[in-house]
């Protein structure tokens, strides 16, 4: 498990994810092997009072606390007896360990980000879906979760927390244009209004990876690029191309690759900061550090000024 992990780490910008599938009811679900710590037999729980009916309770492997939360419930509603052949997925995302109750583990499959659709509205429950995508893994079709929605659902405050933005006070208006890629519409909608609370006002949303790219090649010609887009915000995880894939073509573009990214993703840690690094990223920050966030973009466009400004006069047709 630990190797299979290493190796989609240790590669650059392939635009493929692996799924561990596992099963509810019958139902083939899976989950980005990059969030998964161990998997481990389901275990004693002790119930926390007054906890969201989701949340069985916690238990303790090697002295350390991790809340469990019953994907059975939270995905029918039903209370079903629990297996003694349930499996806990223990996760690592936003900087937290949550483990996750499921029947079963299938295995793993490799599949490419272009081959993950998004769900239509008309069976995701508007925007407001718990799936990543649907993707195609050998026979079975299997829904990929949105764990950190599910999560922000269940405990708001472990998700984007717009008063860290109000903390910093009242902020002078800023125009610069900034791209942000990000498949979540919870996700997105929570970023826009931080940033707009942080005096950012001409925002471009993007809901992958590749709208962004196809309007960066719209625009990557036109004389007054840099008055259109200073800044690009992406995630990592999305259908089409996902963030990494994004950040590679970006800085691999003679035109583009003076602009700077900011990788803003729930995976961020030791192993993917290299990775980011390795592609180009300018900075990598871990939802939900909204607060964070605006103190690097100023840096960011404050550099930008810089590098333009060292730069102008060179020749603009460089590829």
């Amino acid at each position: 498990m630990e190797q299979e992990k290493e190796g989609i780490l240790l590669e650059s910008g392939t635009n493929e994810i692996e799924i561990m599938k596992f099963t509810i009811q019958g139902e083939f679900y899976g989950i980005n092997v990059a969030k998964v710590k161990e998997i481990m037999m389901s275990q004693k729980v002790k119930p926390m009072p007054h906890a969201n009916p989701a949340v069985e309770g916690i238990f303790k492997p090697r002295d350390t606390l991790i809340t469990v939360i019953d994907l059975i419930y939270y995905l029918t509603g039903e209370l079903v007896p629990h297996g003694p052949r349930d499996l806990f997925i223990i996760t690592n995302f936003n900087k937290m360990t949550v483990a996750f109750r499921v029947q079963s583990i299938e295995g793993i499959s490799r599949i490419s980000w272009r081959d993950i659709q998004k769900p239509d509205k008309t069976i995701a429950n508007g925007d407001e879906s718990v799936a990543t995508g649907i993707a195609q893994c050998e026979n079975e079709l299997v829904t990929i979760l949105d764990f950190e929605k599910i999560v922000a659902e269940i405990a708001p405050e472990t998700s984007i927390q717009i008063s860290e933005v109000e903390q910093m006070g009242d902020r002078p208006l800023c125009d610069r244009p900034i791209v942000i890629a990000e498949d979540s519409v919870l996700l997105q909608r929570m970023i826009n209004d931080a940033l707009e609370r942080a005096g950012f006002t001409q925002i471009r949303n993007f809901s992958n990876g590749q709208e962004a790219w196809d309007y960066l090649q719209e625009i990557r010609e036109d004389s007054d690029l840099y008055e259109k887009v200073n800044l690009i915000i992406t995630d990592i995880e999305m259908p089409k191309m996902d963030g990494h894939r994004l950040t590679k073509l970006v800085k691999e573009d003679g035109r583009l690759k003076k602009i700077p990214v900011v990788i803003f993703s729930s995976l961020i840690n030791e192993q993917m900061r290299i990775k980011g690094k390795e592609l180009g990223a300018d900075e990598q920050l871990a939802k939900p550090e909204i607060g964070h966030l605006v103190t690097v973009i100023d840096e960011l466009l404050a550099r930008f000024d810089k590098t333009m400004g060292m730069t102008k006069g060179e020749d603009s047709d460089e590829v």
